[in-house]
């Protein structure tokens, strides 16, 4: 007897829906046993090293309520939060002492992230994140309950407000590709409240970037990874020997970029800078992506962008779920068939996020080993997309230096009469602020290393 249908491999379920967010202190006592061999995992024992003590200044004006603050912190890597979160509960204060600063409370910060996160994070992230105080925001479309909670947090709250103003992952740490204006404009509407509250209190955002540094083993597990790259391009292993470094990343690049020209039927010109030829593979991506799903291109790339993640998510975990009548079969199958439609829309998707940030030449024989080692990894993840992966197919190297860089605070509150007056111009400057902080802090660390 032949079954009336098949199930697909990816189905449709109820949406995730998570707790309200409260600091848990159960859950913080479990996290100080549990993280450091966690984060073991993500790093190693790569030393982490906090050049500066602005950072303490910023807890211990926050905790003792004579200042707010925004920690806008670069998130060049997947793993960035887990890192500050470990890093602000359990290291900062044993650090501070040492300063002889001290504080009323444990050192702590409020991270914002995109609902998508507890949809694509697992059980442990819908279990940890809210009784860390996590706020849950969505990315397409108006959230008032999400955005009373990010200013109750920032004005009334205990602790400073985590946001990375990258939006994303932005896989590049050398670099700041792009910043979005939501955070300056967070800051200044939580400053105004603030004014209204308290005017003896000023409201700041701290810029803070995060540098990997490698030594031998990421020499080594560079090298390891480029040959499984080579391996899944069909390359002989013993032939690329011969070839110089940049030569076999080179050969690995064309293969990957032609793959996905030939699968998107554009006209194959290896005369154009990869940059190019990497763009036009990104746009068809979307393009196709938002055909697939039947809606319009209207709006900026990343408008777009989260428009068609949104939509998929949303054909997967879909809203009011449990609510459907489930002895109708037929309609329980078509809404299955759209979740596994939606998750092969979404391959298009995360292969044109990923590719817009991977937009850049090849490195040479004089770029700094972290950098090398930085489009290594990047190249796998090009791979990897290609394929049909995520985020979550992400190869790491080893790390052996981990460097928290922060740059001096801005603050928001002296600037509101010019944000009254200029609203878009002030955000403007503001973010451009935040940008220049940004690249001083590479500078600086990449100066501090070669030394």
């Amino acid at each position: 007897m032949y079954k009336l249908y098949s199930k697909p491999v990816i189905q449709a379920s109820p949406d995730i829906v998570v707790a309200q967010p409260k600091v848990s202190k159960l859950t913080i006592f479990i996290l100080s046993i549990i993280a450091k061999p966690y984060l073991l995992t993500l790093f190693g024992h790569a030393k982490i090293v906090l050049p500066g003590e602005i950072l303490f200044d910023v807890f211990k004006r926050t905790l003792d309520k004579k200042s707010r603050c925004l920690i806008a912190f670069r998130h060049p890597d997947v793993r960035d939060p887990q890192l500050l979160t470990w890093f602000f509960l359990f290291k900062v204060k044993s650090l501070a002492r040492k300063n002889k600063i001290r504080f009323k409370r444990r050192p702590h910060a409020i991270f914002v992230y995109g609902y998508e996160v507890v949809r694509w994070g697992g059980w442990i992230a819908r279990l940890v994140m809210p009784k860390v105080g996590a706020i849950p925001i969505h990315h397409t479309k108006l959230d008032s309950k999400g955005m009373a909670r990010i200013y109750s947090s920032i004005v009334d709250g205990h602790y400073p407000l985590a946001l990375a103003p990258e939006g994303q992952v932005s896989y590049s740490t050398d670099t700041v590709p792009r910043l979005e204006n939501g955070i300056i404009r967070i800051g200044f509407q939580a400053a105004s409240q603030l004014a209204e509250k308290e005017k003896d209190c000023p409201l700041e955002i701290l810029p803070l970037s995060i540098h990997f540094r490698y030594d031998k083993r990421g020499i080594k597990a560079m090298e390891k990874l480029l040959k499984k790259i080579e391996k899944l391009n069909g390359i002989n292993i013993k032939e690329a020997k011969n070839n110089s470094f940049i030569d076999r990343i080179k050969l690995c690049m064309d293969k990957i970029l032609e793959v996905n020209e030939q699968g998107y039927k554009i006209k194959i010109d290896t005369s154009l800078p990869y940059e190019t030829r990497m763009e036009n593979v990104v746009n068809a991506a979307l393009e196709t992506a938002e055909r697939m799903l039947g809606i319009k291109s209207e709006g900026d790339f990343f408008a777009r962008l989260y428009k068609v993640r949104h939509l998929c998510w949303d054909n997967i975990f879909i809203p009011g779920f449990d609510n459907l009548d489930k002895t109708a079969k037929i309609k329980r199958s078509v809404m299955d068939l759209k979740a596994g439609e939606a998750w092969y829309i979404s391959r298009h998707q995360e292969l044109a996020d990923f590719g817009w940030y991977f937009r850049k030449p090849l490195p040479t024989e004089e770029t700094a080993l972290h950098l090398k080692i930085e489009f290594i990894q990047n190249l796998w993840d090009f791979a990897n997309r290609t394929m049909g992966g995520a985020i979550s197919g992400r190869i790491n190297i080893p790390v052996s230096k981990i460097i928290i860089k922060t740059a001096p605070l801005i603050n928001l509150s002296v600037l509101l009469n010019q944000y009254n007056e200029s609203k878009k111009e002030t955000i403007a400057n503001t973010t451009l602020e935040l940008e220049k902080a940004y690249l001083n802090c590479i500078k600086e660390v990449n100066k501090e290393v070669s030394n």
